[in-house]
């Protein structure tokens, strides 16, 4: 068998980006990535990490995902996560639950969505909702079991992959009627995000590296039930295959090196 041969940086990303592509958009029922715009905001999740961060780096089979995590605003939600992805918990999981425009899930050991486990015996912990920090599009949450015994927090996680646009005008004055900045306002406008799930989920963490990889989990095409509904459950496995907690910057993302 032909060795394979060494890619430089640019054709890696060219190969990656035909295999987005692809996953959205070249089978029955998938999504068209969305164009997402830069935001420029000074709100946290959108300022880059500092040196020393800490950072979680998804390893999945469409590609990496970079998360910078909060652990002074959400302490708990990531002591836990930190804590099982460093005993391999979450290695070769998949995301059980794909939603364009809404999240991508994962986080359950079983695979069902109704598995969850945590640090502390597998019991709870509290809601750590923060006023700096939103379910923008790009936001790592803390997720319920879907009809497990857990009844908190737990090592299921989203993405938040609200679409560019999606908090409209009639939103944008429902914020600012309930307290929210000017400045926060803008970046739900400019980003996209799930408002109504503050102060209801943990966001303990955002991407700030890989979001055309989250967002190509989204457009994956799903099963569908017997009674037509879909069951936002991706067709083909959509695999976790590491989580590596490290700081800021963190390795160089991996390159494909010829065969020795």
């Amino acid at each position: 068998m032909p060795k394979p041969r060494k890619l430089c940086a640019a054709a890696c990303f060219a190969a990656l980006l035909a295999l987005l592509l692809a996953a959205c958009s070249g089978q029955e029922g998938g999504h068209a990535l969305p164009d997402r715009p830069a935001v420029e905001s000074g709100e946290r999740q959108f300022t880059a990490p500092s040196d020393g961060d800490l950072i979680a780096i998804f390893d999945t089979s469409l590609g990496e995902v970079r998360a910078v995590l909060y652990p002074d605003a959400a302490p708990m939600a990531v002591e836990n996560f930190v804590g099982l992805a460093r005993t391999g918990y979450y290695n070769d999981t998949v995301i059980w639950r794909s939603e364009y425009g809404f999240a991508v899930q994962g986080g359950d050991a079983t695979g069902t969505g109704t598995g969850a486990s945590t640090i502390w015996s597998n019991n709870p912990y509290p809601l750590e909702a923060s006023a700096d920090l939103r379910h923008y599009a790009g936001a790592l949450c803390a997720a319920f079991a879907s009809g497990g015994d857990v009844s908190g927090g737990n090592s299921q996680f989203y993405f938040v992959t609200a679409l560019p646009g999606s908090v409209n005008k009639s939103m944008q004055e429902e914020l600012a009627a309930n307290g929210y900045t000017e400045s926060q306002i803008a970046a739900y406008a400019d980003a996209g995000g799930l408002p109504y799930l503050d102060n209801t989920d943990t966001v303990f963490g955002q991407v700030y590296q890989g979001m055309e990889v989250v967002d190509a989990m989204a457009c994956a095409p799903t099963g569908v039930n017997e009674d037509g509904s879909d069951t936002f459950r991706p067709q083909e496995d959509i695999v976790i295959r590491t989580v590596t907690i490290t700081t800021y910057p963190g390795p160089e993302p991996a390159t494909e090196e010829s065969a020795e």
